[in-house]
C-alpha cells in the first residue's frame, strides 16, 4: 500500500456515516410527514389498512443504518493499515 491509502477509506469511511445520518434523518421526517398528512384526512382506510403500502421511510431509515455500518468498517480499515504498517 502506498502512503496515503489509509486516508482515503478514512474519508470514505466519514462519507458513508454522512450519508447514512442523512438518510436515517430524512427517513424519519418522511415517516412524521406521511402520518401527519394521514391524520388530518376525514377518510383514514389508507392509515387503518396501510393499503397502498409505502416502503420509502423503513427504507431510507434502513440504508441509512447500512451506510453507516460501511463507514465503521472502512475507519476500522483505515485505523488498522495506520497502526498494522505504522504510516503518519
Amino acid at each position: 500500500m502506498s502512503y496515503h491509502d489509509w486516508r482515503f477509506w478514512l474519508i470514505a469511511g466519514a462519507i458513508f456515516i454522512v450519508l447514512g445520518i442523512i438518510g436515517i434523518l430524512w427517513g424519519r421526517h418522511e415517516e412524521k410527514s406521511y402520518y401527519s398528512h394521514i391524520a388530518d384526512r376525514v377518510d383514514v382506510r389508507e392509515y387503518m389498512s396501510h393499503s397502498p403500502f409505502r416502503p420509502e421511510p423503513g427504507a431510507l431509515k434502513t440504508g441509512g443504518w447500512i451506510c453507516i455500518a460501511i463507514g465503521v468498517v472502512l475507519f476500522i480499515v483505515s485505523a488498522a493499515v495506520f497502526f498494522v504498517l505504522g504510516l503518519t
